[in-house]
């Protein structure tokens, strides 16, 4: 679970629904900064009980190097509206919804400038699943942050699963009573104070995203990721550049599982120092920079070949 060091928008960011041919979705869309050399467009997928705001710490890196933003809520997270019905949130689906989601940043903004997508997590898979099912959106670029090569390691199935299991017999407040009870014991979180304590305002912020989560959206995603299979393969056959990043540790799949991950795929692998599951969070400063850097040689070498030709 990515916890955001702040909720305050930058004066470049606005919150607002995105218009798609798959309804709307609630996003943070953010502008280049002013003065920057104008780039390409970046949309960020968040992962399992993640939401838009995963991303706020590196939007303003991000635009300061004159890319487009645009971090989205998904159906059935946060403040996207979604169906209280698991099938609609089979993976298909939500891969759908990231194709939607690129063809209305792409023609809301300018067709003419490099996509780059991004997957955190379980975002990742969703990505993945788009890429593999439709080619019909011409992405620059992938990169997957945190997201492993097929389903979670099996500690993290434990606890997935006994989600899976109580979460029907229990309304989305007492569930999300029980999880804090159970993480009360837990290692503090890196966005905590000097003493290990998470800040009122995070999590209150932790709290109603929970609750705004519908709860089909949960299990639906829960079970994908325990059930993932091995797809590197396939993506590895796409000829698009790819790039592997994550912290030094990672909990839901080991760091050598995502070594071996981007040697498959013949991607570049960048290892955040000091940062965990989620670097976009933990060590923005330090992600946003790989991530530029990724993205400007994407944009280069682009450049190169169609001067080339």
């Amino acid at each position: 679970m990515s916890r955001p060091s702040t909720l305050e928008l930058p004066t470049n960011v606005v919150s607002r629904q995105m218009k798609t041919s798959r309804g709307s979705f609630a996003v943070l869309d953010g502008a280049p900064a002013k003065g920057a050399e104008r780039r390409g467009h970046v949309l960020l997928i968040p992962g399992f009980t993640g939401s838009k705001e995963d991303f706020l710490d590196l939007i303003t890196p991000l635009t300061a190097a004159g890319f487009h933003a645009v971090s989205v809520d998904g159906r059935g997270q946060f403040e996207s509206a979604g169906p209280r019905d698991e099938k609609a949130y089979a993976r298909s689906e939500l891969a759908a919804d990231v194709q939607a989601q690129a063809v209305a940043v792409a023609e809301a903004y300018g067709t003419d400038a490099p996509l780059h997508v991004l997957g955190h997590s379980l975002g990742g898979h969703i990505v993945r699943a788009a890429l593999l099912s439709d080619r019909s959106v011409p992405y620059a670029s992938l990169a997957l942050v945190s997201s492993g090569p097929a389903a979670i390691e099996a500690h993290q199935q434990v606890r997935t699963q006994l989600l899976l299991d109580h979460l029907p017999t229990m309304d989305m407040e007492t569930a999300w009573q029980a999880m804090r009870a159970m993480d009360a014991g837990a290692e503090a979180d890196s966005a905590g104070d000097a003493e290990g304590r998470t800040p009122t305002w995070l999590e209150d912020f932790l709290h109603r995203r929970w609750l705004g989560t519908v709860p089909e959206q949960l299990l639906a995603t829960a079970r994908q990721l325990m059930s993932e299979t091995d797809r590197v393969a396939e993506l590895a056959a796409l000829p698009l550049p790819k790039l592997v990043l994550s912290g030094e540790v990672d909990y839901a799949w080991p760091v050598p599982w995502l070594d071996e991950m981007a040697v498959r795929l013949g991607a570049r692998r960048v290892v955040i120092k000091d940062a965990g599951h989620s670097p976009n969070a933990e060590r923005p400063a330090e992600t946003a920079a790989a991530l530029v850097a990724f993205w400007k040689d994407v944009e280069g070498q682009q450049k190169d070949s169609l001067t080339s030709k």
